[in-house]
């Protein structure tokens, strides 16, 4: 047993954080009230005079698939097809790559990694913490998404294969379709071998898709790609989440009325691309207000995992409060991915993802002192 004693708590949930003590059994959070008695033999963790905030939570990132070793450790796209929708991020992520322990000792204790954005339906992304040695240990939710791109990386990466925006939108499309005809020949099928369809392993990936299991996870800056993804996704009946959303900030009532959860970002770069040109802090800040349910992200390497915080903290510069720019990396990505009922905020029952610091960890001026990943200083 774990017991922190006397931490301001920042919860999440609640916009004014109270002083209480914490209590952590298996990894798991178990009771949250002042002046807890010490169980017999727990390990007491005095947090007097510090902020407790749950583990940060990127929703959109590739971190364990690039390397640092150039090409040779690249896995993060595969440039040549159009379509890739069985490739799962899990297979081709190092978890020793130093972007993780980097990332968790910054207090970010659990992250969304998969494929890029080349192909227009690249493969599946899932949720994990960010410190283990094996990622089959480190894993919350898989898969939590399928990407699928518009706009100009799949214009760029794969100009031999398309070269414009409706074949990028009629691809998506079509695979949307043919897995929905798969669907049911296996439906007709009715369990008889000989009149299954042949075995096809991009639409077995696709099918958590059309049973609406997880999102399409769009990748779109532009507001005409933005609302393709929207158009797509109604069209072919699947959900969806928006990523990056450069131009939110001018559509965002109507973003609000769409219900979509949002991740935007990233930021503290400098773009090379015409169509992120409005990928600015100030953008996310306007989604929040008209109501959207926003999250930013790293987008890492990008950005580095560490500046998670960082990012949080420039939507404060523009002029969001502490508790709504907590939000954005706990508790709305961890609603984002479909995991909320183990992370993204402080309650009982939750994991014991834990950052404990001297002040707000989104100023810059602030470390991150001790990280708590399942109840455990990481």
């Amino acid at each position: 047993m774990l017991l922190i004693k006397n931490g301001r708590i920042h919860n999440a949930i609640d916009p004014e954080p109270f002083v209480a003590d914490i209590l952590v059994k298996d990894g798991k959070i178990i009771e949250i009230e002042k002046n807890i008695e010490i169980p017999a033999g727990a390990e007491v963790f005095d947090a007097a005079g510090k902020d407790i905030y749950p583990g940060f939570i990127d929703a959109h990132t590739h971190i364990g698939m690039f390397g640092y070793a150039g090409d040779v450790s690249k896995d993060d796209v595969e440039k040549y097809d159009r379509c890739t929708p069985d490739q799962r991020g899990i297979d081709c992520i190092n978890p020793e790559e130093p972007s993780f322990l980097a990332g968790a000792r910054a207090g970010v204790t659990c992250v969304c990694v998969g494929p890029g954005s080349v192909g227009c339906i690249a493969g599946t992304h899932l949720a994990m913490k960010t410190y283990g040695d094996r990622v089959d240990d480190m894993v919350v939710k898989n898969p939590v998404a399928m990407k699928m791109a518009f706009g100009e990386n799949p214009k760029r990466a794969l100009q031999d294969k398309l070269t414009t925006r409706m074949t990028i939108a009629a691809t998506i499309r079509k695979t949307i379709m043919k897995a929905k005809e798969y669907e049911q020949l296996k439906q007709l099928a009715n369990g008889d071998p000989a009149k299954m369809p042949r075995y096809d392993a991009a639409m077995e990936a696709m099918l958590p898709v059309i049973r609406k299991e997880i999102p399409m996870k769009a990748h779109a800056h532009r507001k005409d790609d933005i609302f393709t993804a929207i158009r797509v996704a109604k069209e072919c009946d699947v959900r969806l989440t928006l990523e990056h959303v450069s131009d939110g900030g001018s559509i965002a009532d109507v973003l609000a009325k769409e219900g979509y959860p949002v991740v935007c970002g990233p930021y503290l770069y400098q773009t090379k691309k015409t169509e992120n040109f409005n990928g600015h802090p100030s953008a996310a800040v306007k989604l929040v207000k008209a109501g959207c349910q926003v999250s930013v992200m790293t987008d890492s390497p990008i950005v580095a995992e560490e500046y998670l915080p960082l990012v949080a903290g420039l939507l404060m510069r523009e002029g969001l409060d502490e508790f709504e720019a907590l939000k954005t990396i706990t508790i709305n990505p961890a609603k984002h991915l479909e995991i909320e009922d183990r992370v993204g905020s402080i309650e009982v029952g939750k994991d014991a993802d834990l950052v404990i610091a001297k002040g707000c960890p989104m100023d810059m001026r602030v470390k991150a002192e001790t990280v708590f990943i399942n109840g455990k200083i990481v």
